[in-house]
């Protein structure tokens, strides 16, 4: 007898919106038979959603209603029935309306939209908002619809000019048809309502409006008629704007136009007396007649002018005297290195410039080039600060005068160093095939110089400060080398157990950027005497050396030639001793009783004790009375054509080669 559910039941599909919903069936039951009567009640669960009739609505609004006007909504349909029907209403936040929900007799419930706060077209011309519809299940479902809400214009807003006053400047002779100024004014309002026209205002004179005309829709103010400086000057347009509404806003500007004045008449010139005849006698500085000149044209074009011809009497003038210009090396050719400026305060050709180079240097010549025109000053070759470091040279600016006037500027150019050379090993040399070998003495001590490495750097400053550190050793703890100096020290005392022969490898680095670096190899030994150095160089020299035949006849020839200058010498002196011994003789074979002999003389050679040079030598005779005598000197010995020449001193320089001899010439007599 169990009452069973054969499909599934929907109460909305059999009941609609009725409540109760029921289901009644009968029983019959057999032996015995009756009949029995039943009912199902169908209870509602909350299995449907309100639903709206569209997904969105839109409302026209005019923005001229007044607040508190209603404006009632689509409502939304819930098939469930009790607690599960429709039960609520909701807003989405806004600043103008608010929702009000009403119910039916029949106990369903309508929402309407109540405008709280005016509406603005001008400020907001579209309103969206979200209604949602709310049943009362457990959780309640919910539908939305979208609103969207036109703002309708209405005649709010009078026409505004973007500036109550415009100004314009029109000469006096402009054609018929030239734009004056160009007003312009907005609404903010739509349609018929935000359309603006332009016009004159009422009390625009008659006159204005024979000489300008005004485009009612863009508002171009042109030039109509004939514009006279003389007759007005100054002219004050007032006009306005007007929308299409049926209460149409009216805006208003002006606009002053100066009526600018040209040279259109000519000068007059009125007699207003005249002194005639003149006599013949007058004096200079007589009024002869008075004249009145008027123009009626204003400013400058009223004045009558004396025009002044120019004279070529301004040279050109230099903005400065001289110039120094800095150019580092190894630039590329063709670079503009300076402007030379120049004015002339004359006119015409006379203020013309042109610049030269005065070609004072054929270097300058080759390497620099001005252009005529603008004074830019051109490099046409590639500068090696170590080549020359300094260019000077006059650049002539000459007017185009008659005749012309030039004025000179000295400039120099400076050639800054890049750092474009390694340093350069001096000592030792490394391009040379003899070996420098250094000796230390065993057991040294540290801190004793053994050698020294000498370089140079072509470059200047920075870029040549040369630093010297040890690269390489045989033993790197044996010896050190100064930074600064290149000279090598011992580092610690020598030992007997360290090796004889030692090679160091020196680096040689400058301060430029990029860096530029070189090496040196100094080689050491370690030995008592320089002989067993020379010994250990000569059984390391290579036995085939093909320049060492060379050598040994050079040598050869230096010894043949100093032996034969010796022999000549020899001979000479013996010749000369020769030739004394037969003046000395001859002397003693004349020599008079009337007279003193002489006493031995004296022989210094102060040649030989390295006071005087060899060629200064000098023979000095004295009589036998010698103390009252004049010493008669030779002076040294010349390679003049004309021989020797002499000269009388009152007394001897000391030092000098002197040979003292009595003469065998015949001494003046006392009455002589």
């Amino acid at each position: 007898g169990a009452l069973l559910v054969s499909e599934r039941i929907d109460r909305e599909e059999l009941c609609g919106a009725l409540s109760p919903c029921s289901l009644s069936f009968e029983i019959v039951v057999e032996n015995p038979l009756e009949l029995y009567s039943g009912a199902v009640e169908i209870q509602d669960i909350n299995d449907n959603d309100p639903v709206f009739p569209s997904s969105q609505a839109r409302l026209e609004i005019s923005e001229s209603v007044a607040a508190g006007a209603r404006f009632p909504l689509e409502s939304a349909q819930d098939p469930d029935v009790g607690v599960n029907s429709l039960q609520a209403y909701q807003l989405s936040a806004n600043p103008h309306f608010a929702l009000d929900v009403q119910t039916r007799v029949d106990g369903s419930k309508y929402a309407e939209l109540v405008l709280e706060k005016e509406l603005d077209r001008e400020e907001q011309r579209e309103l969206h908002l979200v209604l949602t519809a709310l049943d009362g299940g457990s959780p309640p479902r919910s539908a939305q619809v979208q609103i969207y809400i036109d703002v309708l214009d209405a005649n709010d807003n009078a026409p505004v000019f973007n500036q109550s006053t415009y100004k314009a400047n029109v000469r006096e002779n402009t054609p018929s048809g030239t734009l004056v100024a160009r007003i312009s004014a907005y609404d903010l309002d739509d349609g018929p309502n935000g359309e603006v026209v332009y016009s004159f205002s009422s009390h625009t004179p008659a006159k204005v409006r024979e000489l300008f005309a005004l485009d009612s829709a863009t508002g171009d103010l042109r030039v109509k008629g004939q514009l006279d400086y003389e007759e007005t000057k100054l002219y004050e347009i007032y006009l306005q704007a007007k929308d299409k509404g049926v209460a149409p806003g009216v805006a208003h500007c002006k606009v002053l136009v100066e009526v600018v004045d040209v040279n259109d008449n000519t000068p007059e010139v009125t007699v207003t007396s005249v002194y005639s005849p003149v006599p013949e006698d007058a004096a200079p500085g007589t009024v002869v007649a008075l004249l009145s000149v008027t123009d009626l044209d204003s400013h400058d074009n009223g004045l009558i002018l004396v025009q002044v011809s120019d004279v070529n009497d301004n040279a050109p003038k230099a903005s400065q005297d001289s110039y120094d210009v800095y150019v580092l090396e190894n630039n590329a050719p063709g670079i503009p290195i300076l402007n030379v400026s120049a004015t002339d305060p004359d006119l015409g050709r006379n203020a013309h410039l042109s610049y030269t180079l005065l070609q004072g240097d054929l270097t300058v010549g080759h390497l620099f080039s001005i252009n005529r025109d603008n004074g830019t000053l051109y490099l046409l070759a590639s500068l090696d600060h170590e080549d020359q470091v300094e260019f000077n040279m006059m650049v002539r600016v000459q007017d185009g005068g008659s005749p012309p006037l030039a004025t000179n500027i000295s400039v120099s150019v400076f050639v800054t160093d890049f750092n474009d050379n390694a340093p350069t090993v001096l000592y030792p040399h490394s391009n040379t095939t003899a070996t420098y070998t250094n000796v230390v003495a065993p057991g040294t001590a540290a801190g004793k110089m053994v050698t020294k490495v000498v370089a140079v750097d072509a470059d200047s400053g920075y870029n040549a400060w040369i630093s010297y550190t040890l690269l390489q050793a045989t033993d790197p703890s044996l010896f050190s080398v100064g930074l600064h100096s290149g000279e090598i020290f011992t580092a610690r005392q020598l030992r007997e157990d360290d090796p004889p022969e030692h090679t160091l490898v020196i680096l040689l680095k400058d301060h430029g950027e990029p860096v530029l670096s070189a090496s040196a190899t100094v080689s050491i030994s370690v030995a008592e005497m320089v002989k067993e150095v020379l010994t250990d160089l000569t059984d390391t020299a290579p036995t085939s050396d093909p320049r060492r035949h060379i050598t040994f006849y050079l040598i050869l020839a230096v010894i043949l030639v100093s032996a034969a200058f010796f022999i000549s010498m020899v001979a000479v002196g013996i010749f000369k001793c020769y030739k004394w011994r037969q003046s000395k003789e001859l002397l003693n074979s004349s020599r008079s009783t009337h007279y003193r002999t002489p006493g031995p003389f004296h022989h210094i050679d102060a040649v030989r004790g390295g006071f005087m040079p060899p060629n200064f030598y000098h023979q000095v005779y004295l009589t036998t009375d010698s103390r009252q005598s004049d010493l008669l000197c030779k002076k040294p010995f010349t390679s003049s054509p004309l021989g020797s020449r002499q000269s009388t001193m009152r007394n001897g320089e000391p030092g000098m080669y002197h040979q003292i001899v009595g003469t065998a010439s015949r001494l003046p007599t006392p009455a002589e």
